[in-house]
């Protein structure tokens, strides 16, 4: 490996100065990850890979190498020889309690092409002092309030300044989380708590101008087409039509007859596909109400918001592998499912948003158990098994926390929307380099293919709602 300056083998280093482990905590000198196989290297917190496992260096890491930089090991012996150093015995303190990190994943903010990742302004969206930040999400959310008392409702302009204040949104929790990523768990809190407050007014405002038309409005796939970061336009997309599809949802499921129609159709339409799902529950027993526990539902206020932001901030674990995602590389599934758990982990461990933003960013890929499929809650769901030999989830759907922490059903109803959401933009989008992009009537007819038919990943009855959505929209477009 070339290097402008010397460096070290930090194995070597570790093991002839015993008293380096406390000093390079303190100091939290950048280790240089080399990989044999590619030539490439990663500047990784020595913090962070500690936290990870407390002998990184020491195992047998497969291709990857461990070094330090001369200026980073002087630093370190001058902290180490400094009388007042109090490090713990044997140089070796207990291991921060972080998530695992896979190197393979992780690409610190400053090799992270972030114009091209989150288009121009996020340089300077990223340079922004917190107060600043707070100050411009305020802003936004009132050009959104003004907007909502506005009669008549001008389509266009509400269109624009949801997008606008969508992007800005994502950009800065993007840079918070950034920012406070090697902070320990409470001091992240209180630096992004004003964040998640401001970021939770602006979602309340933006729910209340989301109509159902906004999904495929040509004004807002031209307006969004603008930006120059693929993962931007993709979150700015899943955000707003997940908003706009559970606002058909709700729309939907208040009326009775809705829900009297699904009943009478249930047998012949769906029940086959549960079966599948709860295959120890009696055919005769699996109604709408046992596969959505407690039935289907409207969703209240106060869940709406905590989906919405959820929605937001769905992929920011991507930002750590910015060059896989926004590039051409062939697929690489250690990589796609990386970024759920950094997104989950930095949600869960680092801000104070409720937890169902976390479960979502963290759960939209789990396609009820299929293989395919990954993401926390079916360690989660493995882990309570072991504990609970006897336990068996008897509902497909959850609304609530509390009942996907208790395992009594096998998806998070927002989470089961997302996923539905994520699929069909990402095989619709125009900007997507390995794959040429499908119109709506053949990405519909494609996941229910695959996603349903073939594999039950998605939930079939939210497919189906989905589908009348799209269906709608496009006409209603089109008139």
């Amino acid at each position: 490996m070339e290097e402008k300056k010397s460096i070290l083998l930090l194995r070597n280093v570790l093991e002839e100065n015993k008293n380096f482990i406390g000093a390079c905590l303190f100091t939290d000198v950048s280790v240089i990850c080399f990989n044999r196989e590619t030539k490439n290297k990663k500047y990784i917190s020595f913090k962070i890979l500690y936290g990870n496992n407390s002998k990184f260096w020491q195992v047998n890491s497969g291709s990857w190498d461990f070094y330090i930089s001369n200026d980073d090991f002087i630093k370190a012996k001058e902290a180490a020889e400094q009388p007042q150093m109090v490090f713990p015995v044997n140089g070796e303190p207990e291991p921060v309690k972080e998530e695992p990190v896979v190197l393979t994943e992780i690409v610190p903010q400053n090799e992270i092409d972030s114009e091209k990742a989150f288009e121009e302004e996020y340089k300077s969206i990223a340079a922004m002092p917190s107060p600043l930040r707070i100050m411009k999400i305020n802003e936004d959310k009132e050009q959104l309030d003004l907007l909502i008392v506005q009669k008549p409702r001008q389509k266009e302009q509400i269109t624009e300044a949801l997008i606008n204040t969508t992007r800005d949104a994502v950009l800065h929790n993007h840079a918070a989380l950034m920012n406070i990523i090697n902070l320990s768990g409470d001091e992240a809190k209180e630096q992004t708590q004003s964040l998640v407050d401001s970021t939770r007014e602006l979602v309340k405002s933006s729910v209340q101008l989301i109509s159902t038309d906004i999904f495929n409005n040509e004004l807002m796939n031209t307006l969004v087409s603008k930006s120059n970061g693929t993962i931007i336009q993709h979150m700015i997309r899943v955000y707003l039509n997940g908003l706009a599809f559970l606002a058909f949802y709700n729309n939907l499921v208040s009326k009775s007859s809705a829900i009297i129609k699904m009943r009478l159709s249930f047998e012949k339409k769906y029940r086959d596909f549960y079966r599948y799902l709860l295959p120890h529950i009696h055919p005769d027993h699996i109604t709408l109400e046992k596969v959505y526990l407690g039935g289907m539902r409207a969703i209240s206020e106060n869940d709406l918001y905590n989906w919405a932001a959820g929605f937001l901030v769905l992929d920011v674990g991507k930002a750590f592998a910015v060059e896989y995602h926004e590039g051409e590389a062939a697929y690489n599934r250690e990589i796609v499912v990386e970024h759920v758990k950094l997104g989950y982990t930095s949600i869960m461990n680092k801000t104070n948003y409720p937890k169902d933003v976390a479960l979502i960013t963290g759960y939209h890929h789990e396609y009820y158990g299929d293989p395919a499929g990954y993401g926390y809650f079916r360690s989660y769901l493995e882990y309570y098994h072991k504990k609970n030999p006897l336990s068996k989830q008897n509902s497909c759907i959850a609304f609530t926390v509390e009942s996907i922490v208790d395992c009594e059903a096998l998806a998070f109803f927002p989470a089961k929307v997302l996923e539905i959401i994520d699929v069909y933009d990402s095989v619709t989008d125009p900007n997507r380099k390995y794959r040429k992009a499908l119109s709506p009537e053949e990405a519909l007819k494609m996941m229910e293919e695959e996603f349903i038919i073939k594999h039950q990943k998605l939930d079939i009855i939210l497919f189906d709602i989905f589908c009348d959505f799209v269906r709608e929209s496009i006409a209603s477009n089109k008139a």
